[in-house]
């Protein structure tokens, strides 16, 4: 029996916990409050068996089979491309131009691997020389043979900002991780657009890569398009989305296992906070979740669970019909507290304070500077004693 007393005496904590007013409420950064049960719960992503895999809303662009290769690259012009397939991968030809993916991407997770020649020839650019861009060929993540690369003694001297792993001709990895030449290399790459607002641009996007699992760009903000020999700003907006590519560079380098998943603008959303959210944006989202939660309410009745309801509904939107029905509702449980003698009010002990939390949170948040109800229920704790403490 105790045991079923304590189950269900948690279930109703849990309850209550997940229920109505809680933690801090929305403002006008916040679409949402802290810990807000009406916030949309993430949608179930099945990650694959092993590290490297696709997931289950990945577009796959190359599986390794002649069909894929086929399907879902071009050349530049959208023709049939010049690369070769050969077994199982996708190699690049010289003077075949770039290879580009038929999808188109935005913001985008990208996973690649890829091999520079078992022997390569050459120095500097000349080993294993290609790229991997997003957008279309806007952004270059560089793709070399630079697992020997030693400027100082002139080994296989390189520009630090054009080896494997950099933003080409902005900034060089962190580290150089790279296997030997012939070995299969991964990127990660996690790729967010410029945001422009007109002409001006007030996010400059930004590459996070992993090269063979190690952390070698940490959220870059891109100047502007990757070019060779020159400097770059944002300056002006472009396509928001664009091609995957991968670089004919004259040297024979291998692909494979290639996938994509789109991403959400990072930047063009309601539930990030002070930097990124758009005010406009966030009002328009908390105005959505106050109507709905308004429509689950009977404004018929003015119980304490009306009354719990409609505070969260002014939580999100102080504007009409909240505030009018918070009003009709609010009113109504208060002429009920008014009528009620000593014994009832007793026996609604749980269910007033229970109330008295939820006006606590407005409170707290200023989202109601001075309630009516509040002050009535702060009169009947003191009143009744409720606020003394139990010896």
């Amino acid at each position: 029996m105790k045991k079923l007393i304590f189950a269900s005496a948690m279930a109703a904590v849990a309850a209550s916990a997940y229920a109505g007013l809680y933690g801090d409420t929305p403002d006008a950064k916040h679409a949402w409050a802290v810990h807000d049960h009406n916030r949309p719960n993430p949608v179930k992503v099945t990650p694959a068996d092993q590290i490297g895999q696709p997931p289950s809303d990945a577009v796959v662009l190359f599986d390794g089979t002649q069909k894929s290769f086929d399907e879902n690259w071009t050349d530049a012009r959208g023709n049939k491309t010049k690369w070769k397939f050969v077994n199982g991968t996708m190699e690049s030809v010289r003077s075949a131009g770039n290879i580009c993916s038929r999808e188109q991407f935005g913001d985008v997770q990208l996973h690649v691997e890829w091999q520079a020649p078992v022997k390569v020839s050459g120095f500097g650019q000349g080993r294993g020389n290609s790229g991997v861009f997003v957008l279309g060929g806007m952004y270059e993540v560089q793709v070399l043979d630079s697992y020997e690369t030693n400027p100082a003694d002139m080994k296989n001297p390189n520009y630090a900002d054009g080896q494997a792993g950099a933003v080409y001709g902005q900034n060089p990895p962190l580290v150089n991780p790279t296997r030997k030449p012939g070995e299969w290399q991964v990127y990660d790459i996690v790729f967010h657009q410029p945001v422009f607002e007109g002409n001006t641009c007030v996010h400059p996007g930004s590459l996070t890569v992993f090269l063979n699992g190690v952390l070698v760009q940490d959220h870059w903000e891109v100047e502007g398009p990757t070019w060779h020999m020159r400097r770059t700003r944002q300056d002006k907006p472009r396509a928001t989305k664009g091609s995957i590519q991968f670089q004919d560079h004259g040297n024979p380098v291998h692909f494979r296992n290639v996938w994509a998943r789109h991403l959400p603008s990072r930047y063009a959303n309601t539930t990030h906070g002070t930097y990124l959210a758009k005010e406009q944006d966030v009002a328009a989202q908390r105005k959505a979740t106050a109507e709905k939660l308004l429509a689950k309410i009977d404004t018929s009745k003015c119980g304490a669970n009306e009354v719990n309801a409609i505070l969260e509904v002014v939580s999100y939107c102080k504007g009409e019909p909240f505030c009018g029905a918070c009003k009709k509702i609010c009113g109504g449980y208060l002429a009920k507290l008014n009528a009620m003698d000593g014994a009832a009010l007793d026996q609604a002990k749980g269910e007033i304070m229970g109330v008295k939390r939820s006006c606590d949170v407005l409170a707290r948040n200023k989202v109601v500077e001075k309630c009516p109800l509040k002050a009535k229920i702060e009169e009947i704790i003191k009143a009744r004693g409720w606020d003394k403490k139990r010896r």
